[in-house]
This record gives structure tokens, sequence and C-alpha cells, in this order.
């Protein structure tokens, strides 16, 4: 008897655990903000990384041996087309100049002399007191005393080049960078001496897919509005335009390269300035979800769908980044009520409580937190 009356003890007691364990388990289905996408006609903004060159960007070498006797200009001076920029010591250099026109006087005046000699003998022929053998002797000796006039006056030219060569000038107006060697630095034929700028305006090259390549020429690339991010993520004031695009791909990256233009009249972006151009694509219909609704299993983008009270995850593929939301191509439709926030606590197979929320007030908010931030 004492048997049969612990067995239906301890059966009352498992049937009373098990329906506190039911009414647990209800207790604990948590409530969920779930939203749905939306279809909107948009923009989307792709950015790259630029590489920002001056339109005009050239070392500044010497031509000639010597010593760096001036040095006119500083580092990071705006120098003019033709501005002095430095001199090398010319001491040889001037003798050579000097001697060479020494020589051409001395030329001059011995060709003077050979035609004196050619009228005298001239005379002579006709009253045929010399042979016209010696009539034509004089007119050679002339010919080559005027040969020896060109020749010295081809060598003063060569040494006045060299005497100028000493003084290197601004071939533009620009900027000027480094100056590694100063006054008195030994300097050989071809050294580097500084580099100029003109920043006015700024080329950014940037590197592109094949496949947006191709979106792009489509759709026109010739003159196409680009945007240019700073550093400090501030937005450079002037607009650019795409002029050109590489000839060929990059066989180990699968990129081309375009280049835009921008106006940089402030001196603002700088020879090798780091950048990001923007492009802003126009999306029409665009299907929208809030980017924290997206999670990642092995390069792979799910979401959380809510199918009858039960979480079911769906694979989606994204096609761009806006503010906060994604653009998504395929895996959902207007239809879906997807998980905005919590997933990281949530598995596929879950019960839940849902309260809807629409698209457009999240946007709201999420706006609303960046314009105050």
């Amino acid at each position: 008897m004492k048997k049969i009356v612990l067995l239906v003890v301890t059966f009352v007691s498992i049937s009373m655990v098990s329906c506190l364990q039911k009414k647990d388990e209800k207790s604990k289905i948590i409530t969920y903000k779930v939203t749905a996408p939306i279809t909107k006609d948009t923009l989307s903004k792709i950015e790259y990384v630029a590489d920002i060159q001056s339109v005009q960007n050239v070392e500044i070498r010497n031509k000639v041996k010597g010593y760096v006797e001036k040095i006119y200009v500083d580092e990071g001076q705006m120098v003019h087309s033709g501005q002095l920029l430095f001199k090398i010591n010319n001491k040889s250099f001037w003798h050579d100049y000097l001697k060479s026109k020494a020589a051409l006087k001395t030329a001059h005046a011995e060709s003077k002399i050979a035609a004196l000699e050619v009228k005298n003998i001239r005379n002579l022929a006709k009253n045929k007191i010399v042979s016209q053998s010696e009539f034509e002797k004089a007119e050679a000796t002339l010919e080559s005393m005027n040969a020896k006039v060109e020749q010295a006056k081809s060598e003063v030219e060569i040494a006045k080049m060299y005497l100028s060569l000493t003084e290197i000038k601004s071939p533009f107006e620009g900027i000027i960078h480094r100056i590694p060697f100063k006054r008195g630095s030994l300097i050989d034929e071809g050294t580097l001496l500084t580099t100029i700028s003109n920043n006015k305006e700024v080329f950014a090259y940037f590197n592109v897919s094949e496949k947006e390549y191709l979106e792009y020429k489509n759709g026109g690339i010739k003159n196409r509005i680009v945007r240019l991010l700073l550093a400090n993520n501030e937005t450079h004031p002037y607009v650019g335009k795409i002029e050109t695009i590489d000839g060929e791909f990059d066989k180990s990256t699968g990129n081309i390269a375009f280049r835009a233009r921008f106006d940089n009249p402030d001196l603002l972006l700088k020879h090798s300035s780091s950048g990001k151009i923007v492009i802003q694509n126009k999306l029409n219909k665009a299907l929208l979800i809030p980017q924290k609704s997206v999670f990642e299993i092995q390069d792979k983008l799910f979401v959380y769908v809510v199918e009858k009270g039960v979480l079911k995850t769906k694979n989606i593929t994204i096609k761009s980044r806006l503010n906060h939301l994604y653009v998504v191509e395929n895996g959902l439709n207007t239809k879906d009520k997807i998980i905005y926030e919590g997933i990281q606590n949530l598995k596929e197979g879950d019960r839940v409580n849902s309260e809807f929320i629409p698209l457009t007030k999240i946007i709201s908010e999420l706006n609303s937190k960046s314009n105050s931030n």
C-alpha cells in the first residue's frame, strides 16, 4: 500500500514540474522588433581609394657638375615660370665662354685678311700679273677662314649654353618641394635638386573592377561628375570629372584605373595626398533593409525571417551599401518580416513574439542619430 501511495505522489510531482516548465517556456518567448523591406528610388554611393597627383609634377635636376653657389628659393615656396631657383658655380664655364669669344674675334680678323688678299689677287689676275691658280688659292683660303668663323660662332653658342645651365629656373608656376642639397654642396650632373608641383588642378587615380567598369561604361562614363572625400572625411569643395580610363586591366588585381580631374584653386590638395573618390548611382525601386538585420556566416549574408512566430534564416545578396541600409539584390521581398534588433541572441527555429516597426520610421530615427552626432 505504501508503495502505491509513493508512486502516485511521484507521478503528481512530475506532472506539476512538467506543467511549470511549459509555463516557463511560454513566459520565455521574447518580443523582438521586426520590420519589412521597402522599395524606394534612391542614390547609392561607392567609394574608391584615390591616389592624388598634381597635374604637373617635375623633378628639377642640374645638367652640369659643380658647387651649389646660391639657392634663391625655400621649401614650400610658390614660384612663377622662369624664376631663378639655383645657381651652380660657373667660373670654368665663364672662362670657356670668354675663350670662345676671343677665338671668334681671331677668326673674324683672319677672315678679313683673307678677303683683302682675294681682292688684291683678283686685280692682279685681271692684269695677268699672277696666275689664275694663285687667285683660286686665295679664294680657297678665304672659304677656310669663313668656315673657322662659323665654327668659332658655334663654340661661342655652346659655351653660352653651358654657362646658362649653371642657372636653374622654374619651368612653370608651382610649389617647391624638399631641397636636399644646401649651398656649397658638390653635385654631379643629373642630381635631384628639388621637385616642383603645379597644384591648381589635381588628378585622382582610382581602380575599378571589371564588372563596375562595364556598368559605368554602359551608363556613359565620360565627364561623369564625382566627388573627393578627404582624409578628415570632409568633402572637397570642388566636384571632379572622370576624364579617361587606362588602356588595359591589371592582371594581378583584375582592376582598371580611372582618372578624374579636380580644381584646386585654394591649393588645399598636395601631390601624393590621400582621399577617396565617391561616385553616386541612381537606384530605381531599390529594395532596402537595415544593416543591423544582416549577419554573416562563411562569407554569406543572412537575415532572420519570422514565419508564424518561428524564425527562419534566408540567404540574401547585397547590391550596394547605403547609410545604415543595404540594397538587396535577391533573397527577400516586401512581404517578408525580418528581425531588426537582437539577431545575435537568436537561432533558426526559435519561437518569438514580434513588434512591427515600419522601416520608414527606422530610417528616420537612424538619420536623426547621425545628424546629432
